[in-house]
């Protein structure tokens, strides 16, 4: 058996046991048993074989029928791994090979995919029949055609790997999916066996869920699989590369590079695409630019490399290079163009009035309607006609004197002095003749004046307040 669809491991041994049993079919009959299927090794894929490099299978000739063709087949059953389940092929090589599929979980072997999946990203029409009398024709004459070829499982391998399938495949085995069923006596809670139960002890799925519910003739046929149907749900989610409208961009950024990625191993991939015109490649930010002379080697460059470049292990990141135009209208912008502005919702309120501003605020401790109105500062000049600070002050000097009243004549000896004041006459004189009343006594007055100082120009018989003793 080719190698080419097939998984081998170090050392496999089979056990065949001393009597077989036959599988009867409904075409049963001489001619029929002559298509029956005697194989040597199944045709397995590297999760279903498991991790253990020494597996013992047991091989039972003609033990089953396929689930599709009907055909007795050499079944082989065997545990790949610890703590995992016994595993047995369910399918024909036959139709293993027309599908390139493995016998177990009926994945592709080369990407690790639905059928349904792989044939949706390459548009691969399935013409097989589903009818007994066609299904069997139609297997007779595939036989011949796989007999004929040279790798098994020719007709089922992709030719043209599409982009779909490199961003879905998988590339390393997955032996979770090996693990043993749910035990439905620990879901009731009827379970004795403990750690001795050779059976999955986890919560069971949602029986609502498109995945609880898989056929295997609809995962071979490719229809209505709820596997691949969430596969291609989460390939039309994945980003996209946008092409620039600037058909003046022919610049790819490449990022990811590493230390091991050269200049060199980066101008041998995207040669093959057109001319390139210039590489940058900045190693301390890891990444490089590669720039072609024409548009249309840029486009296809970035169409057959975004998310499927891998240069020495590594996978690189592509995007198209921003033209000098946006860079520059980039700049000058400012961070008000970036406000999104939402249109008003017809039928709501107003905006709400301000709150009220608290005492604390306003320092109103007492909650009074307008504060109390501030005294005006007291000027810091002095009067016209008082004496500057430091010289002894006497009466008003510079104002005339009050005028004499009956009630404020003096017929005694001549005084030292100014007269003395009397506010309430002067102040009843000062009402009568409609100007305001002077402010009261030591308020906004310089200081009494020493008694013993007389100045000749304060003297009253001067002023002619006092009539002198030589005047008649």
């Amino acid at each position: 058996m080719p190698a080419g669809s097939v998984v081998y491991k170090n050392r496999v041994s089979l056990w065949q046991p001393s009597k077989t049993k036959m599988a009867t079919s409904k075409g049963a009959n001489t001619y029929n048993r002559q298509g029956w299927e005697d194989a040597d090794f199944p045709i397995l894929c590297q999760t279903c074989l498991g991790d253990n490099p020494y597996v013992r299978m047991i091989k039972e000739k003609f033990g089953k029928e396929c689930k599709i063709c009907e055909r007795p087949f050499t079944i082989f059953r065997w545990c790949p791994g610890a703590r995992m389940r016994f595993k047995k092929t369910e399918v024909c090589q036959t139709c293993s090979k027309i599908k390139n599929v493995c016998q177990t979980c009926l994945l592709d072997l080369e990407y690790g995919l639905p059928i349904q999946v792989r044939d949706a990203a390459l548009n691969i029409k399935d013409d097989m029949p589903k009818s007994d009398v066609n299904k069997e024709f139609y297997t007779q004459n595939m036989e011949k055609q796989l007999a004929n070829s040279e790798g098994a499982g020719a007709l089922g391998k992709a030719q043209a790997p599409s982009d779909l399938l490199l961003k879905l495949a998988r590339t390393t085995p997955y032996y979770k999916r090996n693990r043993p069923h749910i035990c439905s006596f620990w879901v009731k809670g009827e379970c004795k066996r403990g750690e001795e139960c050779p059976y999955r002890h986890d919560k069971p799925t949602d029986p609502d869920d498109p995945l609880a519910d898989q056929n295997i003739k609809d995962r071979f046929y490719g229809n209505n699989d709820p596997v691949a149907d969430k596969l291609l749900k989460r390939a039309s989610q994945m980003p996209k590369l946008d092409v620039p409208e600037d058909r003046l961009v022919t610049t790819l950024y490449i990022g990811g590079l590493g230390d091991k990625v050269t200049e060199k191993d980066l101008r041998d991939h995207f040669y093959q695409f057109g001319e390139i015109r210039n590489i940058n490649v900045v190693q301390k930010q890891q990444c490089a630019f590669v720039q072609f002379t024409a548009r249309n080697s840029a486009e296809l460059a970035a169409d057959r490399s975004f998310q499927k470049l891998i240069i020495k292990g590594r996978r690189l990141n592509i995007k198209w290079g921003k033209s000098q135009a946006q860079q520059a209208i980039g700049g000058k912008k400012d961070d008000t163009e970036n406000e999104v502005h939402y249109e008003a919702v017809p039928g709501l309120p107003g905006a709400l009035p301000p709150p009220p501003i608290s005492a604390e605020e306003t320092n109103n401790f007492f909650n009074l309607n307008q504060p109390p109105p501030m005294l005006p500062p007291v000027p810091s000049h002095r009067p016209p006609g008082m004496p500057p600070p430091g010289m002894p002050q006497r009466g008003y000097p510079g104002m005339p004197p009050p005028p004499m009243h009956h009630d404020m004549a003096y017929h005694g000896p001549p005084m030292r002095g100014p007269p003395p004041f009397h506010h309430g006459g002067h102040q009843r004189h000062q009402q009568m003749r409609g100007q305001p009343p002077p402010p009261p006594p030591g308020v906004g007055l310089p200081p009494p004046p020493r008694q013993g100082v007389h100045y000749p120009s304060q003297d009253p018989q001067r002023m002619g307040a006092v009539a002198s003793s030589g005047e008649k």
